[in-house]
């Protein structure tokens, strides 16, 4: 499978002073980052990691699945770093990121240049730029990110600088926990906001990335995505009972809407399987044979 380019055209549009660089460029040797949040490729051997990260232990399977698609997609979010010397820098956030691309073999990567003191430049810059129109939702959950990881903001407090429900802040920061491939397919406009937030509400990977590509193959609306997550949330809680295919969902949402939304139609791995039409008062079970034409 061809290496999609993560990085896309809006991503150099996070900060004012970007100079509307459309993907990371790399830095001349000696070169100095000239504003807060300019992105560049690093040589990975320029960047030394930082040594008050608290987090020391990174367990090697996660590392390792993170290495294989940073190898496979590349680098959607970009790490960041402070200059400590010419063409030298130290880690300020993305050790995993790191990490996993020296596994991955990497000689370079994306990352913000921050300078030492330049916290308050970049927070105004990130929140005054978030209310960019141009930016995808992946964009604007790395900007979150950033302003909590990097200014230090709790979830609550960057709802108020930027004027939004702790819970719409809550929904972007989520989409990061995405697979790689679907955050790309957000980026390139593959899926909708409303697709990705049904994919990411799924705790199996594997049928996040099913859904994720039949929501495409076959053109599935928010709506359709949202039943096949929530189908498959009921029936893993209820005896492992397979999601209904697109065709039967489709069954189930007619009889749904002729006999009421509490109808239910039911399938086992045997293929076995029954449809519920609950009512409350004789008149409704009348009313029901009716259209059974019983």
């Amino acid at each position: 499978m061809a290496k999609k380019k993560a990085l896309g055209r809006g991503l150099s549009a996070l900060l004012e002073n970007a100079e509307n660089i459309s993907r990371p460029k790399p830095l001349e040797e000696g070169s100095i980052g000239n504003v807060a949040g300019s992105i560049a490729m690093l040589k990975i051997s320029q960047i030394e990691a930082n040594p008050f990260q608290p987090r020391n232990n990174f367990k090697k399977s996660p590392l390792e699945e993170l290495s294989k698609s940073i190898t496979e997609y590349g680098i959607i979010q970009p790490v960041t770093v402070r200059m400590i010397a010419s063409a030298r820098y130290q880690l300020i956030s993305g050790e995993r990121r790191f990490r996993a691309s020296q596994l991955a073999g990497l000689t370079e990567i994306p990352a913000y240049i921050r300078k030492a003191d330049d916290q308050t430049m970049l927070e105004m810059a990130l929140v005054e730029n978030i209310q960019r129109e141009d930016l995808d939702a992946i964009e604007v959950a790395i900007s979150y990110q950033r302003l909590i990881e990097e200014c230090k903001l709790t979830q609550e407090s960057l709802s108020n600088k930027i004027g939004k429900n702790r819970s719409t802040v809550t929904n972007y920061l989520r989409l990061l926990k995405l697979p790689a491939e679907i955050q790309i397919g957000i980026i390139e406009k593959e899926i909708s906001m409303g697709h990705a937030r049904a994919l990411v509400s799924l705790t199996d990977g594997d049928f996040q990335l099913e859904l994720f590509n039949r929501a495409i193959k076959e053109g599935l609306s928010v709506r359709q995505v949202e039943q096949l997550a929530k189908g498959k949330k009921s029936n893993s809680s209820q005896n492992n009972r397979p999601t209904l295919s697109f065709e039967l969902q489709k069954k189930s949402d007619k009889l749904k809407s002729v006999f009421g939304s509490d109808t239910s139609l039911k399938l086992k791995d045997s293929g076995q399987g029954k449809i519920e039409i609950p009512f409350k008062s004789e008149a409704q079970l009348k009313e029901i044979l009716v259209l059974l034409n019983l």
